[in-house]
């Protein structure tokens, strides 16, 4: 039960957070769900992780949906050299839940340390 809350938490908090703030808030997100949420690290690593890949896979793939992916054909081929839109997403994914999962096993570290 814990997993989903953090992962829900994680998820509503850096949409919230990077409606006003930059990108990188995600990471101050997960970093304060995992430290306030008790659970172990990879656990709280997972729970980043997902929340911010889903979060941002589906951000990214409705933004583009929008505009037919006539944005991210262009830009997959500048950045990933291939006519590759959903690759483009695959990866803004991957990055965003690397940051967040970093940050919430930081965050997870940080709670047991000081127990």
């Amino acid at each position: 039960m814990k997993f989903f809350v953090s992962l829900l938490l994680t998820a509503l908090l850096s949409f919230a957070a990077c409606l006003y703030l930059p990108w990188w808030s995600i990471a101050l997100a997960a970093f304060l769900v995992a430290a306030l949420v008790p659970q172990k690290p990879f656990r709280s690593f997972l729970a980043g992780f997902t929340a911010l890949f889903l979060l941002w896979g589906g951000l990214s793939f409705f933004i583009s949906r929008a505009n037919e992916h006539i944005l991210a054909h262009k830009i997959s081929l500048l950045l990933i050299k291939s006519d590759s839109p959903y690759l483009l997403m695959l990866a803004t994914a991957f990055i965003g839940a690397l940051v967040a999962g970093l940050a919430a096993l930081s965050g997870s570290y940080l709670r047991k340390s000081r127990a």
